[in-house]
């Protein structure tokens, strides 16, 4: 192409490019014209009837939205309750473990009587260094097999391994005795740590201290009305987490609560398990979230947390569900009731309350017949009366209350 086609056809472009701004104006002018008639018939400004449009559209949405919510909310209310049923039977399938009811009795079999009576030794010396090393109630009352019971299943493991080394031995004698239960007590020691480590991995908890993990092992031998500690706390961690991924609570307070939550059934000391566990648990610096779980999943105080309600929640399904718990209703009433029936014998008492499942016993008595010294040795003579005579698991607390009043004076009405 030439030189001289070119500048023609860049003039032609620049005389197109004129027109056609020229006839841009002219509509601009004419759009401006028809706005200011139309502002002009309707009484309005473009900012007011932009206004208003915006209104009526927000008008319209805002219609739609309800509808979309009253919708969504029937089917969550014609839902809810399947949800709900689907989420529990959901964690309980998750949380299922094999499952073995433990007692409070360990029977050791013994192969004969001349056997058993190397096990008393002389005037009952054996028995006696025994039972004082280990701690345990030794029962020798059936032919073939030796008892030991004790609430702590700590010492009765020991006292049950052992027993079964002195009958292989044969060495039976007091310093032997005292010998062979210290050696098994560090054995036990090392189980508990082992057995701990081994719950919080199962648990997917980690980096917990020593002195935590040897506590979770003492939960190997503790039972809870025949329902084994581990096993429980497991099934519990299990369905709390489970639970808390479907609703979107914070997992890890979970998990930790859930397997803490009965940690203070094995801590020794006074009050019920929770104050127990939660006094532990804040010697080793656990969030209070965590704390807050252990404190709260039997509903001692209000629940602070959502989390704190699903530990509650798992910990029920976990106890309630058919066969992980054997408890005699009746047996149990009639254990509370014999609590209180042995404190309202001695003189000076008035009344008596056991509760927190036997754990505590209130007494009341009569002030004029009960100073306050003799109040001191009341609890204490009841306090052991109950552990010796009584199948009560832990410690047992007995307050006794004692309250003199005196009024002088008559209200006189006019």
């Amino acid at each position: 192409m030439s030189q001289t086609s070119a500048l023609d056809l860049e003039k032609k472009l620049l005389e197109k490019q004129e027109k056609l701004d020229r006839e841009k104006e002219i509509l601009d002018k004419k759009q401006e014209e028809y706005r200011e008639k139309l502002e002009d018939i309707s009484g309005l400004t473009r900012e007011e009837a932009k206004k208003i449009l915006l209104e009526e559209v927000e008008k319209k949405e805002a219609q739609i939205v309800a509808r979309i919510i009253r919708e969504k909310e029937e089917e969550a209310k014609r839902t809810a309750d399947t949800k709900v049923k689907e989420i529990l039977a959901d964690s309980m399938r998750h949380g299922a473990t094999d499952f073995v009811a433990e007692y409070t009795v360990s029977v050791i079999p013994v192969e004969s009587e001349e056997m058993k009576g190397r096990i008393i030794g002389k005037e009952g010396r054996n028995i006696r260094a025994f039972e004082t090393a280990t701690g345990v109630d030794v029962m020798l009352d059936e032919e073939g097999i030796i008892r030991l019971s004790s609430f702590d299943q700590v010492r009765r493991e020991i006292a049950r391994r052992s027993l079964e080394k002195l009958l292989k031995d044969t060495r039976i004698q007091p310093f032997r005795i005292e010998e062979i239960v210290n050696q098994t007590k560090e054995e036990v020691d090392k189980i508990m740590l082992e057995e701990g480590q081994k719950l919080a991995q199962e648990a997917g908890v980690f980096n917990i201290p020593v002195e935590l993990l040897k506590t979770l092992g003492r939960f190997k031998f503790r039972t809870s009305y025949g329902q084994n500690l581990i096993l429980h706390s497991l099934e519990v961690t299990k369905i709390a987490v489970s639970i808390a991924g479907e609703i979107g609570a914070d997992v890890n307070v979970v998990r930790l609560g859930a397997l803490f939550h009965d940690i203070g059934k094995v801590v020794e000391g006074e009050g019920s398990h929770v104050k127990l566990g939660v006094e532990l648990l804040k010697k080793f610096s656990i969030p209070d979230k965590v704390i807050d779980c252990v404190a709260q999943h039997h509903e001692d105080i209000p629940f602070s947390s959502v989390e704190s309600i699903i530990v509650h929640v798992a910990d029920s399904i976990s106890g309630a569900r058919p066969g992980a718990r054997f408890e005699d209703i009746e047996n149990y009433g009639k254990r509370l009731k014999e609590m209180e029936d042995m404190a309202k014998k001695h003189e000076g008492v008035a009344d008596a309350y056991a509760f927190e499942a036997g754990r505590e016993l209130r007494v009341i008595v009569m002030p004029e017949k009960i100073d306050d010294a003799q109040c001191t040795i009341l609890a204490q003579t009841l306090r052991e009366d109950i552990s010796r005579s009584l199948a009560i698991p832990g410690e047992v607390k007995v307050t006794v209350i004692r309250e003199f009043r005196a009024v002088s004076g008559e209200s006189i009405t006019t």
